[in-house]
């Protein structure tokens, strides 16, 4: 293996870059390569710039152009974690163009700007900041006009971030609905589904709230990009019905716990008795212009390409890991195993690039997140393995309800725990990784990222 593999290189400097904190590691400088080109990649800031161009009157997004020559006002809002970085890059592009803006983030993301105003609240479990930010949100977009420019900004998270409960269910109801969905095992898909029939602003009811033209920006977190699935689709059409709202919460026999107002609002749903979503084909739903602006797929990309270029055999998982974190880890670690096999007579280093969004059910009271159950997990797989590593990273910078990224393992990870007196396998089966994790000093710590486009996992073996 050359020594240059353990070497930084001129990858140039973002802005997290300087705050990427790796476990102590032979190839800890390599890795922050990695690490920093993916973040880098996903920068919603650039991608931004990039993306939208203002000249004279015309507004180019990729290859659409917007005439803004007959528009009174341009108004941006949006939500999600990384909401305030692309504010802070449209009013760059926009200028003085933009008369007034509104952005809903993560408590602590926050970054300065200068026409949007930036409010904090609580995620993942929405709280009454994110209940009167959203309520100021909905009042400024209900006073556009068909003359007005509505740029809405979206990114991970925008779920949480913007809660607008429907009548007769109290924002009570929904974190107790949300807390028992993000516990059950299910899928994000599957707890938008939910949230969307219980929310006046999500499956398109933004869209619905306003007469004015709508362009969405997106940073999409979903594997796949599903439009309706980000953020719970606010401007998107939906085809999810009250009746797979209901159907979720029975398959994962939550139904009778989650709030009677619930359940009596989503029965009332099947019958008709009240509004569904924003469906597809119908005019308001055609109306919207959607345009991706960075994704999952991107990220990988990028660290695909570094590590390539480091004389590294790599290969990109076309498809996403998903279902159980602990599972997701055992078949990384396996495809892992099985490609040194087949590769034998190569005896190159070599690295799997993933992506995707695991969950965990949990059990008890533990802490941690998706990323460190991973890792805690892949641990003991690659156990009895020699120079092989695994990094599980959540791109937003915060796993779970923790101050670490995710965490980095190896195969000594496991005999380390023992000698430490560390009992990760307790921890893992208490879904109490952030401690043990902690102690065998293996997280990975970013700070706010700025961005949020599901998770990076890597297998190394050197």
């Amino acid at each position: 293996m050359s020594q240059s593999l353990f070497q930084t290189g001129s990858y140039p400097l973002t802005f997290v870059s300087m705050l990427l904190r790796l476990p102590p590691s032979p190839i800890r400088p390599f890795l922050h390569k990695l690490l920093t080109a993916g973040l880098a990649a996903a920068d919603p800031h650039q991608a931004l710039l990039k993306t939208v161009v203002l000249n004279g009157a015309s507004l180019r997004i990729g290859r659409r152009s917007f005439d803004l020559s007959h528009t009174k006002r341009v108004i941006a809002v949006g939500a999600g974690k990384a909401s305030a970085r692309m504010a802070q890059a449209l009013e760059i592009v926009l200028g003085e163009r933009l008369d007034d803006g509104l952005v809903i983030v993560k408590t602590g993301h926050s970054l300065p700007t200068r026409r949007t105003a930036v409010l904090e609240a609580g995620h993942p479990i929405p709280d009454r900041a994110g209940l009167v930010a959203t309520q100021r949100l909905l009042r400024l977009t209900q006073t556009l006009s068909p003359r007005d420019l509505l740029i809405v900004l979206l990114s991970g998270g925008a779920s949480s971030l913007l809660p607008a409960p429907v009548s007769d269910v109290t924002l009570a109801d929904k974190q107790r609905t949300t807390q028992l969905l993000l516990r059950c095992g299910a899928t994000i898909n599957e707890v938008n589904v939910v949230r969307k029939h219980l929310s006046l602003i999500k499956g398109g009811g933004l869209a619905a709230s306003t007469s004015a033209r709508i362009i969405t920006l997106v940073l999409s977190d979903v594997i796949g990009d599903d439009l309706g699935s980000i953020g719970s689709g606010p401007t998107a059409a939906d085809p999810s019905t009250f009746t797979e709202a209901v159907e979720v919460l029975q398959r994962y026999q939550i139904w009778s716990a989650v709030p009677s107002a619930v359940r009596r609002y989503l029965q009332r749903g099947q019958k008709g008795a009240v509004p569904e979503t924003l469906k597809p084909g119908t005019p308001r739903g055609r109306s919207v212009h959607h345009h991706i602006v960075g994704s999952n797929h991107i990220m990988l990309e990028a660290v695909e390409r570094v590590a390539r270029d480091a004389g590294l055999f790599t290969k990109l998982l076309s498809s996403p890991l998903t279902g159980e974190a602990r599972v997701a880890a055992k078949q990384l670690v396996e495809l892992g195993k099985a490609l040194r096999t087949r590769r034998s007579r190569v005896r190159r280093p070599y690295c799997v690039v993933a992506g995707g969004e695991t969950t965990v059910t949990v059990t008890g009271h533990g802490k941690g997140g998706r990323a460190q159950e991973f890792a805690a997990a892949a641990a003991f797989e690659l156990s009895g393995l020699s120079n092989a590593w695994i990094v599980a990273l959540g791109s937003d910078g915060t796993d779970g309800p923790t101050k670490a990224a995710g965490a980095l393992v190896s195969s000594e990870t496991v005999s380390r725990a023992k000698r430490l007196k560390v009992d990760l396998q307790s921890a893992l089966n208490r879904h109490n990784t952030y401690p043990a994790l902690k102690k065998l000093g293996c997280h990975i710590h970013t700070g706010p990222t700025g961005t949020n486009v599901n998770d990076l996992y890597l297998f190394l073996q050197l």
